[in-house]
């Protein structure tokens, strides 16, 4: 079997905390600069389905590429008509792109990351803006080869051409290399398609879709990951 040299994480919701209980903090945040006359609660329950609507198309062949800024503008402009608000859709995206470029880590994720970089490359692939993603990679603290977004990428997972642009770009072959992510469906089908090996990091527990490919190996926390990879290749799951 071809041994493993490279690791490519995920970030938002792998290596940093990005859960949506914390969008809605941002949006009090944006409530409050902008002193609108509502409460996160009201302004996601008209943002998060026009947020829903752009995750869905942005992989439908045709659709133009949008970043996260110029769909979350769109999201508020939607927001604010619907609720009957005068607010500023680009000043609430901005506003909201500074806010989620300062995320925590998981409490294991510099030591797990620390231990897998004494053996094998590492790389962040992550559907994300730079505006937000780079800032969260310098708090992290953690040097990696290479890191490719989606907007840098102008495609988003689980096409798979993304994830070929980031083996191009390490110049390593699928199966050669790990990606790590908490999503069965950009995480898993995406680098699966490609021929690349997936770990699906299911901190919750959820259960799988039967619908979806399945991983190569499932874990609950990063810190079971070093030894996953000392031991490449486990029984499978």
């Amino acid at each position: 079997m071809t041994p493993i040299t490279t690791v490519i994480f995920d970030m938002y919701e792998t290596l940093v905390q990005n859960p949506h209980s914390l969008w809605r903090v941002g949006f009090q945040g944006i409530i409050q600069e902008q002193s609108l006359d509502t409460n996160p609660d009201a302004l996601w329950k008209e943002w998060a389905p026009v947020e829903t609507e752009f995750r869905n198309s942005r992989v439908k062949q045709g659709v133009p590429f949008r970043s996260y800024y110029q769909a979350w503008r769109d999201c508020f402009i939607r927001a604010f008509s619907n609720l009957e608000l005068e607010g500023d859709a680009e000043a609430a995206a901005s506003s909201f792109v500074d806010y989620i470029s300062h995320r925590d880590p998981y409490p294991e994720t510099v030591e797990s990351l620390k231990a897998v970089q004494t053996d094998w490359r590492t790389a962040v692939l992550s559907n994300a803006d730079d505006d937000y993603l780079l800032p969260n990679l310098d708090l992290l603290g953690i040097q990696f080869e290479a890191v490719l977004s989606s907007e840098k990428a102008r495609i988003y997972k689980p096409l798979p051409g993304m994830f070929r642009k980031m083996l191009d770009t390490l110049n390593v072959t699928p199966m050669e290399s790990v990606y790590v992510g908490d999503r069965q469906l950009e995480d898993v089908q995406g680098p699966t398609e490609v021929g690349m090996h997936a770990v699906w990091i299911n901190r919750a527990g959820d259960p799988a879709d039967p619908d979806l490919p399945k991983p190569a190996y499932q874990i609950s926390s990063l810190l079971e990951l070093p030894g996953l990879l000392q031991n490449w290749p486990y029984p499978p799951n």
